[in-house]
């Protein structure tokens, strides 16, 4: 599964949780995968989805991969947005 297109990636409801999810802090996929109804292979299919779209970014941490939120990466929605309120 690739998406490329961050409109596309946000459309998913459970990409949508896990961005909430990292805006608060930086998670592995254990952590994410306890809020939500899915498998962890699930959760780490929807977080490839959003490093794909660079939403998203991750470490490693000895043998933990940790995921966070990329802000450059929301820029592209940013300016699209802004369009209409300017």
């Amino acid at each position: 599964m690739t998406i490329a297109d961050p409109f596309d990636a946000i459309a998913d409801p459970n990409r949508r949780y896990l961005l909430e999810e990292l805006r608060r802090a930086p998670k592995t996929v254990n952590e994410l995968a306890e809020g939500l109804p899915i498998s962890r292979p699930a959760v780490s299919q929807h977080l490839k989805a959003l490093l794909d779209c660079n939403l998203v970014s991750v470490s490693a941490n000895g043998t933990r991969r940790i995921y966070a939120i990329n802000r450059p990466g929301f820029d592209g929605l940013n300016l699209w947005l802004d369009q209409f309120w300017a």
